[in-house]
């Protein structure tokens, strides 16, 4: 597992403190925690993102050839 260096503020260390207190966890634990967490929603938001977007343009008719215009780009 890597290491890495934080630095929080008064406030952060003591609120942290204290909720390592509350629930009975370490304050490493927390903090990984959050980790975790951050990077599942990201992750989501993410491929939520991409799902929502395909398909967008379906049924679009005002659009122009796109495989004519690669192909006058390759001819270039």
């Amino acid at each position: 597992m890597a290491e890495i260096e934080i630095k929080l503020t008064e406030n952060e260390e003591r609120a942290l403190r204290e909720i390592a207190m509350r629930t009975g966890k370490s304050e490493g634990e927390l903090i990984h925690d959050a980790v975790y967490t951050l990077i599942r929603q990201a992750t989501h938001s993410a491929k939520s993102g991409i799902t929502q977007a395909r398909g967008l343009w379906k049924d679009r008719d005002d659009l122009p050839d796109f495989g004519k215009i690669r192909r006058e780009w390759d001819r270039l």
